[in-house]
């Protein structure tokens, strides 16, 4: 599947986002790339596992000073987006994109560790819906747009970040 076949169905199907990034993580990784060490509750983990990517698409997002770019606007569309701001009117917007930007390069294998709360408990209080993660989604891929990323580079982030689904979204 390319990322020209990919891409349009979030836009015209965004119900079915996490399916597909899901389903294409799983085709590119296995059940097993998914398995994570516990972790002791009282320590601050991550739940998102390196995913070997090459290079090309580390540089695709600029490095870690890219993903640095891209957490910024990131949140700060979240903040301006309705579907997504009331879930972002506390936050620390800065201290957000920063965990995001680590996040991100984690998931792409840039060599940088997220060191915030597992997904699990950073939303247990949310009230996040499917609809939620996916305008949540919607608001990320703005965001690579806005910075030119490519396609594939997008689809290759998004499939990595695509099993926090199952942590995120907090009602069923």
């Amino acid at each position: 599947m390319t990322a020209h076949t990919l891409r349009p169905a979030f836009f015209k199907a965004p119900a079915t986002l996490t399916a597909t990034l899901l389903g294409a993580w799983l085709t590119m990784h296995g059940p097993a790339a998914h398995a994570q060490a516990a972790m002791p509750a009282a320590a601050p983990t991550s739940t998102t596992a390196a995913v070997p990517v090459d290079a090309g698409t580390f540089a695709a997002f600029g490095a870690r000073a890219g993903l640095g770019e891209l957490g910024t606007d990131f949140v700060a569309r979240l903040q301006r987006d309705p579907r997504t701001a009331p879930f972002f009117e506390k936050t620390n917007a800065p201290e957000l994109a920063t965990k995001l930007a680590d996040q991100f390069c984690q998931v792409l294998g840039g060599g940088c560790a997220y060191k915030g709360a597992d997904m699990k408990t950073a939303h247990r209080d949310l009230d996040i819906r499917k609809q939620d993660f996916n305008a949540l989604v919607e608001v990320l891929q703005q965001s690579m747009d806005a910075r030119g990323i490519p396609f594939t580079a997008q689809n290759r982030l998004l499939a990595a970040l695509a099993p926090m689904h199952r942590d995120s979204i907090t009602v069923r």
